[in-house]
């Protein structure tokens, strides 16, 4: 009988194998691809675009949208201002020394290039149409989950914070760990297998990413996999296959650093995840008998070792 923390470990060799393969996919390569043809903005860009439209993923100009990706902005779409350089020359006054002894400084002019700005308006993806860009396998899950409301209820009471179903703050977000408000929000309306992966999901952000930003010392790339990568773990012990939504979500986050992020927190992911399993487990003694006290005591050492 294989225990506890080998049963988990095999979960995430099957999630480090899945998400290598869709590493090593066309697929992948065609969305690096299409990535590239994004202009990269500046810190300040991001900024105006985040305060200007919360929630945009991928924005690019008129012309752009048009000629490098076959969509165009539809009608009556209110544009994103941002801050597109714009160089200029112009001559400067500057003064040489004369080279006779003693000699005053001699005024010269040099044509000298200056970095200014100007307006320019973007859109992001959502305000657009036409043809679909390459994707990693991230469509809603659908499926319903036997017990369903029993795991959710686990679930909830395995959160270090309380959960509520509107919408949240992020649009087109599915859920989201707010640490200002200490609460998690779920968007009402998915479906049972979306809504508890989802729930697990953001259950793991505030369990590992719950301290200030500049304490956490890991950028959000990292934090999304490594909440993702609990999610996969726990719904897969539960029976419960994200496997399509979750080995493109981690590999989207990854980029071309391939398996470097989930790599390097196996181990956190592992532990996180047993912790999970262990209380939603208890949340449910009629669907989970609890396991003989001396073998639960080795699951625990196993664990801590």
């Amino acid at each position: 009988m294989t225990s506890r923390a080998e049963r988990v470990k095999a979960l995430t060799d099957k999630l480090e194998q899945g998400v290598q393969e869709v590493f090593s996919s066309g697929q992948y390569q065609a969305w690096l691809n299409t990535l590239a043809k994004f202009h990269r903005y500046s810190f300040n860009n991001v900024l105006l675009i985040q305060m200007q439209r919360p929630g945009a993923t991928c924005v690019a100009g008129f012309q752009a949208w048009k000629k490098k990706f076959g969509r165009t902005v539809k009608k009556g779409e209110k544009g994103i201002s941002i801050l597109a350089p714009c160089p200029y020359t112009r001559w400067v006054e500057q003064s040489q020394a004369d080279p006779a002894p003693d000699g005053e400084p001699v005024p010269k002019k040099e044509l000298v290039v200056v970095q200014g700005f100007k307006i320019a308006t973007v859109f992001d993806i959502s305000q657009t149409e036409g043809r679909e860009l390459p994707r990693l396998g991230v469509a809603e899950l659908t499926g319903s989950v036997e017990e369903y409301q029993q795991l959710v209820n686990a679930a909830e009471k395995a959160s270090p914070v309380p959960v509520e179903y509107a919408e949240p703050f992020v649009p087109q977000a599915k859920g989201q760990f707010d640490r200002s408000q200490q609460k998690i929000t779920i968007r009402p309306g998915m479906g049972q297998l979306q809504t508890l992966k989802t729930l697990i999901h953001e259950t793991a952000h505030a369990l590992l990413h719950n301290a200030k930003e500049e304490e956490l010392g890991k950028g959000r790339s990292l934090r999304e996999v490594e909440a993702e990568s609990v999610a996969y773990v726990v719904c897969q012990h539960f029976g419960l296959d994200t496997g399509e939504y979750s080995f493109g979500y981690v590999a989207g986050w990854s980029q071309d650093r391939e398996l470097e992020e989930l790599r390097q927190s196996l181990s956190t992911i592992r532990d996180t995840a047993a912790g999970l399993i262990d209380q939603i487990e208890s949340q449910c003694p009629a669907l989970f008998p609890q396991e003989p006290q001396l073998e639960k005591k080795e699951h625990q050492r196993e664990r801590q070792e």
